[in-house]
């Protein structure tokens, strides 16, 4: 129940922490809106895209993971924050695994990332992608499962970083190329072999895909393979983070 009641009080606090930050979360729904709405209809009005909805419908599950992407890796920066103030130390002491802290943090960001996925499914009546009780809730699980995996990314990268700008700048880096060739834009059939290989080296083209395939029931790949790879990807994140905070914990205590 220690570990349990851990895992607890950590997310409560990652939670509330980026819950205060209302200008971001905000900025954080407007923005996948934009993409929606103009890039949408900009790029959307020379390529043709067979089904309901048109290419705006196309890139909605991909707008939604791109949401969940940012919010998640970014809220790593909240480590360099607890560093900064002393506050990891303390954490770092508690008598808690490593995996149970970096569990608790990455539910905690992900908690944000859930709240952005769930009202911009709720507005999916904007570009006719219709939505109901069953398809929300299985949209939603499948979000999470995505926001675990990269906030544990996002972890994984801060616990390397002693300052925000190293971080910023590591995270463009990785962040972008993770959403352009995750197929949220473009579709992932009919590549060239080379890029073809990237796509599917990138663990976010099996969420955009599962997505695609719950909101838009047209997936390219198995829905089981979807899922076995995000599980694992947030298994393997996890595990690394954790590994990265028991080798910097002599840093830090």
């Amino acid at each position: 129940m220690s570990e349990l009641e851990g895992i607890y009080q950590i997310w409560l606090r990652e939670a509330k922490r980026t819950v205060r930050y209302k200008s971001r979360v905000i900025t954080s729904i407007i923005t996948p809106l934009i993409w929606i709405l103009v890039f949408g209809v900009g790029l959307g009005s020379t390529l043709k895209i067979g089904m309901t909805g048109g290419y705006q419908a196309f890139i909605y599950p991909g707008i939604i993971a791109q949401a969940i992407l940012f919010t998640t890796v970014l809220g790593g920066v909240g480590i360099l924050m607890d560093k900064q103030y002393g506050i990891l130390k303390e954490i770092m002491v508690a008598p808690l695994s490593r995996p149970s802290i970096i569990l608790g943090k990455a539910l905690g960001i992900s908690t944000t990332a859930i709240m952005q996925a769930g009202i911009l499914l709720l507005l999916s009546f904007i570009i006719n992608v219709p939505m109901d009780v069953v398809t929300f809730i299985l949209s939603i699980c499948l979000c999470m499962l995505i926001a675990i995996g990269f906030s544990s990314v996002g972890l994984l990268i801060a616990s390397f970083m002693e300052s925000t700008e190293g971080f910023n700048l590591i995270m463009t880096f990785v962040v972008m190329p993770i959403f352009f060739l995750s197929g949220a834009l473009f579709p992932v059939t009919g590549l060239p072999e080379w890029l073809n290989f990237i796509v599917y080296l990138d663990p976010l083209t099996y969420g955009v895909d599962a997505l695609r395939g719950v909101l838009l029931h047209s997936s390219t790949l198995p829905m089981h393979l979807n899922l076995i790879v995000l599980t694992l990807f947030a298994i393997i994140t996890i595990s690394l983070s954790a590994i990265a905070f028991t080798k910097k914990e002599q840093n830090l205590i």
